[in-house]
Parts: C-alpha cells; sequence; structure tokens
C-alpha cells in the first residue's frame, strides 16, 4: 500500500513535456530497451515468466478519468498498449479511459463521492486542478506522478475575423487581443467559464497579470472578466459550439455567434481537423506569452491502490512518454517537448510565423495568482454583497515588522484596493469596532451596505467608502469587543441577503476578544449556527492581523457559518485573502 517500487521501463521524474525540457536522447532509448531484455531473460531463467502463458493471464485493470480533448489520445494509447501486449511486472494493461471534465472530478474529489475512487488514475487538462485538491487537506487524495503533454492557450478566430486583425503578420499582447475582442460589435470573444475551464481560468489569469501593471489595473480588470463573462460557456467543448454554423451572413451576423474564442491550441487543432474547407480557425499566439495546460498525470488515492494498480498506472504514464506515446499525443495535436514542435501540429492548429508560437510566459502563473483571479471573476459574475467589519482597537496602531507603517496604515490601503477590484453592481458596507465605541455597543456602522453606484448626499457609494476608509484610525486604549460586533453583524448580514449575489461578511481583527461583559464565545458559536442558512449562505470571512489575533477562536467562529479563518502576518495581504475565501466559500455550495 502507499507509495510503491516503480515498475519495469518506469524513468524516473515527470515523463511529459517540461519547461525547456531537451529531446530525449536515442541512447537512453537504447540503454533502457537493454536492460528490460536483461530483466526478462532473468525472469524467464528464474522461471518467473514463461512463453507458454499469455501475460493477459495476470491483466491489471486500470480505470483512467481525463479531461475530454486528451481523452481520445490516451484511448488510442491504451489500445496500442492492449494491441502490443504492453505489461507491468509481466502483466498486461487493460486501460479503460473515459472522458469527463475537470471540474467535475474536481468537485467529486472534494465532496468525496464514491465516484471519485471508481478511478485508479486522473488525467486532467491543468495542474491547476490538482493543486487546488493537493491544498484543501479534507479532499480524497491525489498524487501527481508528472506530466504527458502540453498545449498553449491563444486566441482562435474565424478566417475572416482574424483577417480584420491583420492575421498571421501582426502579433498582440494579451491586453491588445482581449481589448480587440471585448470592446468590438462585430468581434465577439467567448470562452469557458473560469470556475469551470482551465482554458479561461489561465487565460483570465494571464489578463489580470498583464492589466495590473497599467495605471487603474484592478478597475480594468474587473472590466474585461465582466465582459468575458457574458460570452462564456460551461466548457470548451460548448464554447466551440458558439462559432458561427457556416460562412454565411446570416450565420456571422448573429448576435449569439462568437467570432473569437480563447482556446487551447490543441482544441483549435481538434476542430480543424473535423471542419469543412474554409472553416478553419485561425490562431493568435500572444506576443507576452502563452500559458500552458500541463495534463498531469496523477494517482487517485494511492494508499487504497494495489501494488499492482500503482505499477501499472506508472507504467502507462512512462508509455505516453516513449517514442510511440508521443507519436499518439502529437497526431491528436498535444506538444510533447518544448523544443521540438512539429511545424504540422502549429499549421493544423491555425497558427503560422510569424506568430510567436514559441513563446511562453517569463514565468508561469502562480498559486496565488490563480486564486486571486478566479475570486476576482466570482465577485465580478455574480456580482457581491459584503460588509466589512475593520477592528479599531489601540493595538491597530502597532507598526508591521519590517515597514514604517501601522497595521491600521497598511489595512487601510489593502482596503482601497480591495475597493477597487468591485463593480458598481457589488454592494459594499463598513462597520468599525472596539469597546463602546457608540455608546454602550462595540460597534458603529459608518457606511450601510449599498450598491457602489448608488448615490446618497451627492456623493457615490464608493466615494462614501473610500473616505471611510481613509478616515480610520485606531482608538486610544481601546480594547476588542469582538464577540458581540461579530453577531449583531452577522445577524444584519443575514437579515439583508440578497438573492443572486455572494453574500459575505468580513471581518478583520488584530486581537482576542476582550470585553468581559460580552456573550461568550460558546453562545456566539450557537447563535451563529441557529442563524445560518444553507439556501440562503452568509459566510464569514475572518482576518487574523498580526500575532496576538486568536486564528483558533476564529476558525471556531467563522466555520460556524460555513465561513474561512485566515492569518496574515502582514495587512498588504488582505486583498488576496479575501478574494481565495470567496473562491473556497463559493467552493462549497
Amino acid at each position: 500500500m502507499g507509495r510503491h517500487s516503480l515498475p519495469d521501463g518506469f524513468r524516473s521524474g515527470a515523463t511529459g513535456p517540461r519547461r525547456r525540457a531537451r529531446r530525449r536522447n536515442v541512447a537512453l532509448t537504447t540503454a533502457l530497451v537493454f536492460v528490460l531484455a536483461a530483466g526478462t531473460a532473468a525472469a524467464v531463467e528464474g522461471g518467473v515468466l514463461s512463453f507458454g502463458s499469455s501475460c493477459w493471464d495476470s491483466a491489471v485493470r486500470l480505470r483512467i478519468a481525463a479531461a475530454p480533448g486528451i481523452a481520445p489520445a490516451l484511448k488510442d494509447a491504451a489500445g496500442y498498449a492492449r494491441d502490443n501486449d504492453v505489461t507491468s511486472d509481466g502483466s498486461c494493461l487493460d486501460v479503460q479511459v473515459t472522458a469527463r471534465e475537470a471540474y467535475k472530478v474536481t468537485d467529486a474529489l472534494r465532496s468525496k463521492e464514491k465516484s471519485a475512487t471508481e478511478f485508479e488514475a486522473w488525467v486532467p487538462d491543468s495542474g491547476v486542478w490538482v493543486n487546488r485538491i493537493m491544498a484543501d487537506g479534507k479532499s480524497t487524495p491525489v498524487t501527481p506522478a508528472g506530466n504527458v503533454a502540453s498545449s498553449p492557450v491563444g486566441f482562435a478566430m474565424i478566417p475572416t475575423a482574424a483577417k480584420s486583425l491583420g492575421w498571421p503578420l501582426k502579433t498582440y499582447s494579451w491586453t491588445e487581443l482581449a481589448d480587440a475582442t471585448t470592446t468590438s460589435e462585430r468581434l465577439r470573444l467567448g470562452a469557458g467559464n473560469p470556475s469551470r475551464s482551465a482554458t479561461g481560468l489561465l487565460a483570465l489569469t494571464r489578463l489580470t497579470h498583464a492589466v495590473g501593471r497599467a495605471k487603474d489595473g484592478d478597475i480594468l480588470a474587473a472590466a474585461t472578466a465582466k465582459a468575458l463573462s457574458l460570452r462564456a460557456s460551461d466548457s470548451d467543448s460548448q464554447v466551440l459550439d458558439t462559432l458561427p454554423r457556416d460562412l454565411s451572413g446570416t450565420e456571422q451576423g448573429n448576435p449569439k455567434r462568437n467570432q473569437a474564442l480563447i482556446l487551447s491550441e490543441q482544441a483549435a487543432f481538434a476542430y480543424n481537423t473535423t471542419a469543412d474547407s474554409g472553416d478553419d480557425l485561425d490562431f493568435f499566439y500572444p506576443k507576452d506569452g502563452s500559458p500552458l495546460l500541463d495534463y498531469p498525470f496523477a494517482l487517485v488515492d494511492e494508499p487504497a491502490l494495489t501494488t499492482d494498480e500503482s505499477r501499472a498506472a506508472l507504467r502507462f504514464m512512462t508509455l505516453l512518454g516513449e517514442p510511440e506515446g508521443r507519436r499518439i499525443l502529437e497526431k491528436h495535436g498535444f506538444r510533447t517537448d518544448d523544443d521540438d514542435i512539429p511545424d504540422k501540429l502549429v499549421t493544423r492548429a491555425g497558427g503560422r510565423a510569424p506568430q510567436p508560437y514559441k513563446e511562453l510566459p517569463e514565468e508561469p502563473v502562480t498559486d496565488k495568482e490563480v486564486e486571486e483571479a478566479l475570486g476576482m471573476w466570482t465577485i465580478t459574475v455574480r456580482s457581491a454583497r459584503l460588509t466589512t467589519v475593520v477592528d479599531i482597537s489601540a493595538s491597530m496602531s502597532k507598526p508591521v515588522p519590517g515597514t514604517s507603517e501601522s497595521r491600521m496604515e497598511v489595512t487601510k490601503a489593502a482596503l482601497s484596493q480591495a475597493l477597487a477590484s468591485f463593480t458598481p453592481q457589488d454592494e459594499v458596507g463598513l462597520w468599525t469596532f472596539s469597546r463602546k465605541v457608540d455608546g454602550e455597543r462595540d460597534y458603529r456602522v459608518l457606511v450601510p451596505t449599498e450598491r457602489l453606484a448608488g448615490r446618497a448626499a451627492g456623493s457615490t457609494q464608493r466615494d462614501l467608502l473610500s473616505a471611510a476608509f481613509d478616515s480610520l484610525k485606531p482608538v486610544k486604549d481601546g480594547a476588542t469587543g469582538l464577540y458581540d460586533t461579530t453577531l449583531a453583524a452577522y445577524k444584519e448580514a443575514t437579515a439583508s441577503y440578497t438573492k443572486g449575489k455572494f453574500n459575505g461578511l468580513v471581518l478583520l481583527t488584530d486581537g482576542a476578544n476582550d470585553d468581559p461583559g460580552s456573550i461568550s464565545r460558546s453562545a456566539l458559536v450557537t447563535q451563529l449556527r441557529q442563524l445560518t442558512d444553507p439556501d440562503r449562505p452568509v459566510p464569514l470571512i475572518a482576518i487574523a492581523v498580526g500575532p496576538e489575533a486568536d486564528k483558533k477562536e476564529l476558525d471556531e467562529i467563522a466555520e460556524a457559518t460555513g465561513g474561512s479563518a485566515h492569518l496574515v502576518t502582514d495587512p498588504s495581504q488582505i486583498h488576496s485573502v479575501i478574494l481565495k475565501a470567496v473562491v473556497r466559500a463559493g467552493d462549497q455550495r
């Protein structure tokens, strides 16, 4: 059980393409053949194997869930293994491949559904799915073993649209392509929903990274996400169905049809392989680099697998990295080596020089960037109703280590940054708390939760909040009235629940409850559970700022509402933590 020794033919490390991986050496393959031959001869001499028996007498059944795009290639590889009696420790491989959307497998693994363990291995289209499972800690475990292929993400367009943008001679950056395709009435852009499509998520992450460098980058990123959401589909296969069905003016002018799509190179390759003459897609590769779908190969619930199953799975993975396996993958439009990209693969996908089809981003996207992009997408697309409750006790005047600024000053800057990422339709409010800051109450409502585009007293809600954030300052000798404030704010948030939006309560504090006359923690948790309604969820996102905050206490309080608690040593992390928490809360519904 658990980790097992490697099967015959297994090479250590990833078998698929690595960033700038070198092409495999023929000598290595030759040496491997001699090693396998010597091992087989020894096994025959020792009576372990017999030429009078068949490897199918002890075949190992291996079930693999694979992303729909790569499933056909894996099925061909399974057929090759079957037809050529490819073995693992002398037993034939009986590989069965089932196409399943990666987000559905992810949901099953996270909820520990029985269907999650119907497979011994999983090949999603991107490591973002595997990383999410591994970071969760409560899901059915997966063990990544390597990557079997790759495919860059770019913009595929029908010929008339591509020609209008100067394809193939003219090249564009991510922001230029997004601007050209999201601001034109004649050139509509479709994409996979980033919460369900790795292609859409990697593209959104790349776009937000690119526009984030510009002035008002957060606002631009939110606007881009909003534009993409208007024409998003649940999956890459569905987004392909939004293309014009023929070259007629009626179809191409249909407002429900898209002329451009965010796709992987392989998806464009597969589409063009079956398209009628003249219907092929042309492919733009962003000149600032294309993120890669990297097709990880992962074992599902490895401790529960038998030794034979684990070793057979790894043997099949190594087959995909051998010459015949790579030929099969390339036949289906996948890259198997970043330094040796077949011209016919790029051409069939709609690419052509001088399009920069070999350009990869200088650095791959980080898990943090992915979470931030997805959080921003969740807020932008669904719209949000968030009440922010900020601790203004005396300890917020303490300096942040390594800076000359106080916790309050850095928190104010982080809140202003977060505010910029919300759209005019979002509802945001602000409470502050310490102890007895408003008569006998430990809290004060500075700005009631309203739509940011709403106007009051000649100012917008966004303007009122911005001014309120700027005015925040710690109360001299102020203690932390955490429990009573949390209960009051949660009662208000649940009572004012807005259907169709992401409703949440964001609580920022740098200390534990310091109010002897307040409700007890156990009573608070009990009442929060009573107020929580699964049909009207309002997760509490509790952020502990600084070392004095009681993370364990906040965990218990937040979990009672279906929310989460987070510890930040630097208040500047608040923005990304809020977005990450929104993603986590959204995944649990």
